[in-house]
């Protein structure tokens, strides 16, 4: 199995986690979020991107094989998702601090399949 198909397999799957934490947490009302109202907004971030749905296809596409040019483009739809959440948590860092650690993996997955220019 390539390599590179791995890493899309792991990010797919990464994607879908972190999409189903900020779901679950939402739905318990967290006591580790203090404000609900930011935890609202990560919801509608990954939402409006549709990861779930990027996440889907792209474990989709690289179930049986390596498709290079359609990764790609999925990834960078992803990631622009992820900086716009990444930069929100940053700035709301002392309520959503529990995302740090599934964001950081996330950008270390995506970085290792993003195209070399």
């Amino acid at each position: 199995m390539n390599f590179k198909m791995k890493i899309a397999n792991l990010l797919a799957e990464s994607i879908n986690g972190f999409v189903q934490f900020v779901m679950d947490t939402h739905d318990s009302n967290s006591s580790f979020i203090l404000n609900p109202d930011k935890l609202y907004q990560i919801k509608l971030f990954a939402e409006e991107f549709k990861l779930q749905i990027v996440a889907d296809e792209l474990q989709r596409i690289n179930q049986y094989g390596w498709n290079e040019k359609y990764t790609h483009l999925l990834v960078e739809r992803f990631r622009k998702g992820l900086d716009v959440i990444d930069e929100y948590v940053e700035r709301n860092y002392d309520d959503l601090f529990i995302f740090t650690a599934r964001l950081h993996t996330l950008k270390s997955l995506s970085s290792l399949l993003r195209k070399e220019e």
